[in-house]
């Protein structure tokens, strides 16, 4: 059927329905309010891979281009599906990967969600394995649970321990932190067995531990915790152009050690995400 029309003057038509109303203040607000409504509502389903080469002087040469994967914040639940999940999986496989970094908090609540979570994780594939920490919703939730789930799935969870990670006869020491917000972490129990001159990668979900391991010698940190905002309306800097006191995404530096914060895959509170869509990250080291 032929859309309805209706004239107005010297002949001109428009569809029916339309109008010629000036756009005022209040409805161009309301306009804007829906666009970023309807841009909230669909981001949590546009995953983004983030490649970036991060140098670091320590590294090893014959580990130069070592690529790490980092997943983190996936929440599965009411408001992470299987489908988003295992989209992240197959993504983060797809990339070929030296390592991959789990970094925390793997449901919400519900502990019915972390054998499923557990088993879609173990899918992950990499040259030398997968390390997870946990992080504070798995704590709030079972954490015993979701680490015994992990380790019969062969991922390796690090609960305030390390170990030398040893590849053409260069090592560096890769460690990971039980949640600081439970007040389970403890950093020099991690780093117990490194040595002062060998390069440190450290797994951590709450990057509020980055000046602790800059005075530890850390070389990269790898977090997450923040969901990158979850709805980032403001600049990542200040009126003056500095970055803001808390560190919320993308790579960072505290002296000589470097960080790594990952936006994460799920929500909390609300199922929308708005100017920070979820993460897989492609770490690419480099000799610095």
């Amino acid at each position: 059927m032929a859309t309805p029309i209706r004239w107005k003057q010297r002949g001109r038509v428009v569809p029916y329905g339309a109008t010629n109303r000036p756009q005022t203040p209040l409805r161009t607000l309301a306009l804007s309010l829906t666009h970023a409504a309807r841009a909230a509502l669909t981001e949590p389903y546009m995953l983004t891979v983030e490649h970036q080469r991060i140098s670091l002087r320590r590294l090893p040469k014959a580990l130069e281009g070592f690529r790490v994967v980092q997943l983190s914040d996936i929440h599965h639940g009411p408001f992470s599906s299987t489908e988003q999940i295992e989209r992240a999986v197959d993504t983060a496989n797809r990339l070929k990967p030296d390592i991959i970094a789990l970094t925390g908090d793997y449901i919400s609540r519900e502990r019915q969600y972390a054998a499923p979570c557990a088993e879609m994780l173990g899918r992950l594939e990499a040259r030398f394995g997968v390390f997870a920490v946990l992080g504070n919703h798995d704590h709030w939730t079972d954490a015993a649970l979701i680490t015994d789930l992990f380790r019969a799935e062969g991922i390796n969870v690090l609960v305030n321990e390390g170990m030398r990670f040893e590849y053409g006869g260069s090592a560096f020491w890769l460690a990971g932190v039980d949640d600081t917000m439970v007040g389970l972490e403890d950093l020099s129990l991690a780093l117990a067995g490194a040595r002062n001159d060998e390069m440190k990668l450290l797994l951590a979900h709450n990057p509020v531990i980055l000046r602790r391991a800059a005075r530890a010698g850390v070389d990269l940190v790898l977090s997450g915790h923040t969901h990158g905002g979850q709805v980032a309306i403001r600049s990542e800097r200040s009126e003056t152009g500095r970055q803001r006191r808390r560190m919320l995404k993308g790579l960072g530096r505290q002296g000589n050690t470097q960080i790594y914060v990952n936006r994460g895959l799920g929500t909390v509170v609300l199922p929308i995400r708005y100017g920070c869509p979820p993460e897989v990250s492609l770490l690419e080291l480099r000799c610095g």
